[in-house]
């Protein structure tokens, strides 16, 4: 499956943490940058924090019900190989990371069985990563 790159830019009302936290935490690259945003290279796409004052979601984030968990919405991820996600698990686990939803398998058994996790930024944007042993299963009903 040949995707596009997609670009997401989002609210950040602490520009270096959040700096710190995508190019540390993830260990992403950073990219074009000026006093008041910076690109990231998010798993192959476009990711920009933009300082922006604190806004409501990312102060309280509302939630829905899925498999048992409160979802934070918003959010935003990215579908990694679940090698790859393993390894981002672990990766966060080392660095003593607080999950808004821990790294676990959803659906076990059932159409669309994933594994995800949901964080959140130090601005508090939420994001979820997810990972399904058959792709396939990734838009399945």
């Amino acid at each position: 499956m040949s995707l596009s790159p997609f670009h997401l830019a989002i609210p950040v009302h602490d520009l270096p943490a959040a700096r710190a936290f995508y190019g540390e935490v993830f260990g992403l690259e950073e990219g074009r940058s000026s006093e008041q945003w910076v690109d990231f290279n998010f798993f192959g796409h476009q990711l920009v924090i933009h300082e922006h004052p604190q806004t409501p979601t990312q102060e309280q984030a509302h939630t829905n019900p899925v498999d048992g968990h409160d979802v934070p919405v918003p959010h935003f991820g990215v579908v990694l190989g679940w090698e790859e996600w393993e390894a981002l698990a672990e990766r966060l686990r080392a660095r003593d990371t607080r999950f808004v939803i821990e790294p676990h398998v959803r659906f076990k058994g059932q159409v669309g069985e994933q594994a995800t996790m949901f964080l959140l930024d130090p601005c508090g944007n939420a994001l979820e990563f997810k990972a399904f042993k058959d792709m396939n299963q990734l838009f399945a009903k």
